[in-house]
Order: structure tokens, then sequence, then C-alpha cells
């Protein structure tokens, strides 16, 4: 069984990744500390050891991705996380994004629709440090009903659209980060925040790529 260890390599350059995203336009300092504390190469395989504080995209399983960490600190920053938040996720991965959250004191109820990632989350190396993380098998499309309302939604994967269903889980004032298709490749941050009527509003922010978001759930 491979050995975690977090050395002084390791703290270095999640230093310098840090640097890199102040450069680049990350202002929270509640995200930069949780980006600084979290040592990503945990979530990687351990051929990535060396490389996983590059600022980057890398393969995890399912044919999925570890986001970059410019693009979670940049969909978590436009979430303005309040400690307490009650947080619905959509698309666990890696779990990375997930432990950026926890780590700056949100609730947060992940959901995963590939089985193989999923089973991953009873080996979630950092459970008993954040006891505010609830994993969920389930279709990303369909949200978590029985648990809404929700102050905050993050979409991890390309939507097509806004899903219904998940806008009507947030709670009036809350914020929902979703990435919605321009293209084949392309898709454009959106920040929405739920007004008193029930209507949106609807920030629009930069371009990134993102993996499809699929409806269902695998069975392997």
């Amino acid at each position: 069984m491979r050995k975690l260890e977090d050395a002084y390599l390791h703290k270095g350059l999640r230093k310098q990744l840090v640097a890199q995203l102040k450069e680049k336009g990350i202002t929270d300092n509640q995200v930069l500390e949780a980006i600084g504390a979290i040592p990503r190469h945990f979530f990687l395989d351990s051929a990535f050891d060396k490389i996983a504080y590059e600022d980057r995209a890398f393969p995890i399983a399912a044919n999925q991705t570890i986001s970059q960490p410019y693009t979670v600190a940049y969909q978590t920053q436009l979430l303005q996380i309040k400690q307490g938040d009650k947080v619905l996720e959509i698309g666990t991965g890696s779990m990375y994004q997930t432990t950026v959250l926890a780590a700056m004191g949100a609730e947060v109820y992940t959901i995963e629709r590939q089985k193989q990632l999923f089973e991953k989350t009873s080996k979630y190396i950092f459970r008993a440090n954040y006891p505010n993380v609830f994993f969920y098998f389930g279709d990303g499309f369909e949200g978590l009903p029985q648990l809404a309302p929700f102050d905050k939604i993050l979409i991890t994967a390309a939507a097509p659209e806004v899903p219904e269903m998940l806008w009507q889980q947030l709670k009036i004032g809350g914020m929902m980060v979703i990435p919605v298709d321009e293209s084949e490749t392309v898709q454009r941050m959106l920040r929405l925040t739920k007004k008193k009527d029930g209507t949106e509003k609807i920030e629009s922010f930069d371009e990134f790529s993102f993996v499809p978001m699929l409806t269902g759930k695998t069975k392997s």
C-alpha cells in the first residue's frame, strides 16, 4: 500500500502554486490558504508526485480528471464560501475540490455518478479531519432534493444548460457556479444568484474546458 507523506518538497511546491494563483488573479485568502494546506498529491497516483503541483489537470480513474488548481480556485472564489455554508457539489471526482470546500468550513454534500470513483470515497484520507463531507452515488442532474435547500451549488462538469432540478434546490439568495456549454469544447463560467422572486441574476465570467456532465449513473 502506498505510504502518503507530505514532505518539505511538497509544501514548497504548494507555496509556489499559491504564488502562481495569485498572479493569475485569485484574491480570496481563504481559497489560497486551503490550496496551500491541502496535499494535492494525495489525490493522484504516485506517478504524479513530482508534478502534482503544476497548474494543470491530470487524469484519474473512469476517464475523468482532477481539475487544474486555477479552475478549482476560480470556481471556489466565485462561490464566496462562508463558514457553515451548506454546499451541493456535482461531480466528486478525485475529492480534491470537495476537500477545498470542506477546509473552508462548508458542509459539503457531494454527488458522483461514476461507481468506480464513488467507491474510492470510502477510503477518503481526510474523513476524520472533515466530518462535514457527505458522499452520495447518484445522478448529478437530480441533485439531492431530500436535503435541499442549499446555500451554494457547484457544478464541476460541462452542462448543456442550467439543470432545472438543481436550480429548484438552491435557496433564495443562494449562488450556483456552473460551466455552461458555448461550443463542443468550451464552456462559459456562470454564477447565478436566486432572487427573492425565484428568478436568477446571471453573471458571466471566463471560458474553460471541462469534461461533460452526463445523466444517470454507471454500474461499474
